[in-house]
């Protein structure tokens, strides 16, 4: 019991430090859209979509602008009682669950019909959308219900694939670095490490409540 609660403490100060760190680049990357551009970053290889369904960008654009929100809510909602954070909690919370299921997620899901990488790639960017929105709405129904340790389990799983923002990015620098692959062929493994370790991870993390 002791173990379990010492590693549970070491594992929230090494999820914090990294989220701090990860979080600023990710801000840094959300910064290059504003004022509204279209041709930097990212959007300098989606130039046939942005040329070619006018509403490809209105997408893109909410969703780049509610995920770094999404990102920020999810953490604080998730430090809950155990980092003094109490009051936060609710209201953070809501404001995840809001953003999420009305705008990051939709938008991620149509993002995804035009995933770089073939059809592999898209397949996972839908999926993950997909669970994506249906984790964040099922930690929604069971705290209506107040099945708090439920909706927390839920929540977890729901951050899980929040945090493929960050963990595809590693996975890309990771990959790039050491094995040099063809930029398509890293689209379409990226597209499923960028979330499916981090619901793995979550999942052993729960049985074994450690969070």
């Amino acid at each position: 019991m002791l173990l379990a609660k010492k590693t549970s403490v070491i594992f929230k100060v090494l999820f914090t430090g990294g989220f701090v760190y990860f979080f600023w680049l990710m801000l840094k990357i959300t910064l290059e859209y504003i004022p509204l551009q279209t041709d930097v970053s990212f959007l300098m290889i989606k130039q046939t979509e942005v040329e070619t369904r006018p509403e490809y960008l209105t997408f893109f654009y909410t969703h780049v602008y509610t995920s770094i929100f999404v990102l920020l809510s999810g953490f604080i909602a998730i430090l809950r009682r155990d980092f003094g954070y109490k009051g936060l909690h609710k209201t953070s919370g809501k404001i995840y669950i809001l953003l999420l299921l009305i705008f990051s997620a939709p938008s991620g899901i149509y993002m995804g019909i035009f995933a770089n990488g073939g059809l592999y790639s898209k397949i996972s960017f839908l999926i993950m959308g997909c669970l994506w929105w249906f984790s964040t709405f099922k930690a929604y129904q069971l705290i209506r219900e107040k099945k708090f340790e439920q909706h927390k389990q839920w929540m977890w799983r729901s951050f899980a694939l929040t945090l493929s923002a960050i963990t595809l990015r590693m996975w890309k620098v990771i990959i790039v670095y050491f094995f040099h692959p063809d930029p398509m062929d890293v689209y379409q493994i990226i597209a499923w490490l960028g979330w499916i370790p981090n619901l793995l991870l979550v999942e052993v993390l729960i049985r074994k409540k450690l969070i």
